[in-house]
């Protein structure tokens, strides 16, 4: 009986205890939802947002998390609450205290999401990792390869993968009449290119009009999923980066790793025989040869070096290209300036017939200018660059962020700053950087998520690396900046100068009845140019 009543007694208080936890629980819900909505609830934005960062990651799952961003400032004013402890900064003076060369503000959690596995094990890089030690252990030993002054070396290669670009797209469209996907094409173009300077040799994506490997397709959903996943961070720790679960199921090396890391064993097996046909200058074997002079570099530092090259060197060019071309062929009358501006160089003998030079793209102001606007309009990256606010706190935008508070400019958002930018600042105007005032061109200028020259080979040029807008900014900006540069300040000129591009419209047979170029487009340095029919829907 005794037993039986103790029991009892116990079974008792363990309901009474589950009472008081369940009334108990919601209101503890509540106070943590109360602490955290306070944090910082005197910047603006939907509610929900200010609770979970569930409303970020909706957004992004959407694909155009980039317009809801653009309407939330236009609602909201410069600083939008878009998570708990997540704030969108949309003015561009802003750019220069997040963003400078000090680096006080360091990348926030969102970047280690984007790093692939290799040997079990998660691979950080130049872009990804947050550890500014480590950053600069990585591109100390590498850094002057990517200069400009080194990569007009590489010139030829990239001529040599132009040619054949220009042979496919006259085999396959121009003698056919059939209609080219541009963007798939220059997309190719961009890696082909990529292997040429990395690995001394094409990958052979536009001999065989193929995805090799699927590896565009690796790298869609490397940064899809890594879009969404990076907007709840512990998300990746908890189950992708989990040291704990790599020791019992040990996850599988990137297919990015992978294609880079084949890639890298087959050109030095190449070299090996040393049978003349490569490129003892490329990357790989600069690569090779940074490491063995540093011994701080890590062992693993040469694939990720490669990596690098291959997860970032084709993708922003390509964006870069496609919003170029597709923009031009949508605006007839920049198309027509531009081939004028062409025609005009070539009769001065400023231009090359078969390839456009770096040395003569790089003066040409009205190709610098729509280079730039396509930058402007549609960067790569459709979410903030995402910080930390430094020990002490920050005054941004008239408001004081707490130290630890996630800040970043969407370069969407940035870049269509009408008090900069202009009334028009939404729409597609290459003239808007050629305007004879030099003050309001440099606030645009200052206004851009871009890097900020400092290399006194670049200022000589007449060119700014203000021109490409997709590398981030200060310190931590994209390394690989120059081959997107040398690439397209090339290929465009040189394509336009060898074909009428046509966008379909309707039909094919419409198309070729209203071709959109005129006559007076048609340059007369006795280059005789072939029509390529493009497809005519959103390629960028």
């Amino acid at each position: 009986m005794a037993l039986s009543a103790t029991l009892a007694a116990a079974i008792d208080l363990v309901k009474a205890n589950v009472a008081i936890v369940g009334l108990c629980a919601p209101l503890l819900f509540l106070v943590y939802l109360v602490v955290v909505y306070r944090r910082l609830s005197h910047v603006p934005g939907p509610f929900l947002a200010s609770l979970t960062n569930l409303v970020r990651l909706r957004w992004v799952l959407t694909r155009h998390a980039q317009h809801i961003h653009i309407n939330l400032h236009k609602s909201y004013g410069s600083l939008v609450r878009i998570g708990p402890n997540a704030v969108s900064v949309g003015d561009p003076a802003e750019i220069q205290q997040i963003y400078g060369l000090t680096g006080n503000y360091l990348k926030s959690g969102f970047y280690p999401v984007l790093q692939p596995h290799a040997k079990g094990a998660a691979m950080p890089g130049l872009f990804n990792t947050q550890d500014e030690n480590l950053h600069r252990v990585l591109k100390k030993p590498i850094a002057n390869i990517y200069s400009m002054s080194n990569l007009v070396s590489f010139e030829p290669y990239v001529n040599s993968t132009m040619s054949v670009f220009f042979n496919e797209l006259d085999a396959r469209f121009v003698k056919t009449g059939r209609v080219c996907d541009l963007g798939v094409w220059l997309q190719r173009f961009a890696f082909d290119v990529i292997g040429e300077i990395t690995f001394s040799r094409r990958l052979g994506f536009l001999e065989g009009a193929q995805d090799v490997d699927g590896i565009m397709h690796s790298i869609w959903h490397h940064f899809e999923k890594a879009a969404a996943v990076g907007q709840i961070p512990w998300v990746d720790k908890l189950w992708n980066k989990n040291r704990l679960l790599a020791w019992f199921w040990p996850p599988a090396t990137s297919p990015i790793v992978r294609f880079a890391t084949e890639r890298a064993d087959e050109r030095i097996a190449k070299s090996e025989l040393d049978d003349g046909e490569m490129n003892g200058r490329d990357f790989l074997s600069r690569f090779i040869e940074a490491k063995s002079k540093d011994d701080k570099t890590p062992d693993w530092a040469l694939t990720a070096w490669t990596t690098s090259n291959v997860l970032a060197g084709s993708d922003t060019t390509a964006i870069l290209l496609r919003t170029i071309l597709y923009n031009l062929l949508r605006h007839p009358r920049s198309l027509q300036q531009l081939q004028i501006e062409l025609r005009e160089a070539a009769d001065r003998g400023n231009l090359s017939d078969d390839a456009v030079g770096w040395s003569e793209a790089k003066d040409l102001p009205f190709l610098d200018a729509c280079i730039k606007e396509a930058g402007r309009l549609h960067p790569p990256f459709g979410l903030q660059l995402e910080r930390i606010v430094p020990a002490g706190g920050a005054v941004i935008c008239g408001k004081r962020l707490a130290a630890g508070t996630i800040v970043g400019i969407n370069a969407w958002v940035a870049h269509r700053d009408e008090s900069v930018f202009g009334s028009n600042a939404s729409t597609w105007d290459p003239n808007r950087w050629l305007c004879a005032d030099e003050g309001r061109r440099k606030l645009m200028e200052r206004s851009l998520l871009t890097v900020r020259p400092r290399n006194p080979f670049m200022r000589g040029q007449g060119l700014t690396l203000r021109s490409f807008l997709q590398f981030g900014a200060g310190h931590r900006s994209c390394i690989g900046k120059n081959i997107s540069q040398l690439e397209t300040y090339k290929l465009i000129p040189t394509l336009l100068r060898k074909y009428e591009v046509c966008m379909m419209r309707g039909t094919q047979a419409e198309a070729e009845a209203n071709s959109i170029l005129d006559c007076t487009c048609q340059p007369s340095s006795g280059v005789a140019r072939r029509k390529l029919l493009v497809r005519g829907t959103d390629w960028i």
